[in-house]
């Protein structure tokens, strides 16, 4: 009888424990289903989140996540974080998911539910034009100022990159900061993601007095939507979004909007 007793008790065990996995797993798209809106953590840089003439946010992603948000049901909800809390303002639910052109990397899946891959990037360097030659030679960055954004895949590149050893690196609040300081003249190379510089700097931008170093070329990277770990639910449906948006040529048309259609993975 004791051992009925206890095989009944270890069977209802596994069953509370099932059930209880079962629900966490739901628990954070029933969260963000019940609010009726997605809080979409970002920082503003063209062409991904950024303000026209008029003041309205337009962009890649800001685009992208309408849509999205749009075949979810949800309404999407844009909000300016600190690029370096991003995982603190995600745990503690200020904001459902980092959608801004965020890189994937081992210590981010690690601390992150990440989505699909959707688009290709790559660090540059960004400098003055006329410093183009002298900074395509690696050698002559020793002693150079350097400038990326703090806890940025940029400022990766800077802290591991052998070419940044004799580097005077100062790290940033912002990618849009860090084409500010090339431009001031106070610092001589930024080190920031290859989408940002289409559209932002060249002839015809706040920046035409900047180029990228073409001569060198960093490894590339992918991007990804970060959500709460352990939001399998919600990770599922965003990414059958993704791929339902791209088979119908939505997300192709968004991506030619903004000249990215070359960098564009789902297809």
């Amino acid at each position: 009888m004791k051992r009925i007793t206890a095989f009944i008790l270890a069977a209802l065990m596994c069953v509370a424990v099932f059930t209880g996995c079962a629900k966490k797993e739901k628990e954070d798209w029933g969260y963000i289903k019940d609010k009726g809106e997605m809080i979409i953590g970002i920082t503003l840089f063209a062409p991904m989140n950024y303000k026209d003439e008029s003041g309205e946010l337009i962009g890649f992603e800001t685009e992208f996540a309408e849509a999205v948000c749009e075949r979810l049901g949800l309404k999407p909800k844009f909000q300016v974080i600190n690029w370096t809390a991003k995982e603190t303002e995600l745990s503690a639910k200020s904001i459902d998911c980092v959608w801004n052109g965020m890189t994937i990397d081992d210590e981010r899946l690690q601390n992150m539910d990440i989505s699909i891959p959707y688009l290709m990037n790559k660090q540059v360097m960004v400098v003055k034009a006329e410093n183009v030659e002298k900074y395509s030679d690696l050698a002559n960055i020793a002693g150079a100022s350097v400038v990326a954004e703090k806890k940025s895949a940029g400022e990766s590149v800077v802290q591991t990159d052998e070419a940044f050893k004799d580097a005077n690196y100062t790290a940033v609040d912002t990618q849009a900061k860090v084409l500010m300081e090339i431009a001031a003249g106070t610092a001589d190379i930024g080190v920031i993601d290859y989408v940002m510089t289409i559209g932002s700097i060249g002839e015809g931008t706040d920046y035409a007095g900047l180029e990228v170093v073409e001569a060198v070329d960093f490894a590339e990277e992918e991007y990804g939507i970060a959500f709460r770990k352990n939001s399998p639910e919600t990770l599922r449906k965003i990414n059958n979004t993704i791929q339902e948006l791209a088979d119908e040529g939505t997300l192709m048309e968004i991506a030619k909007k903004y000249k990215l259609e070359d960098l564009l993975l789902v297809k």
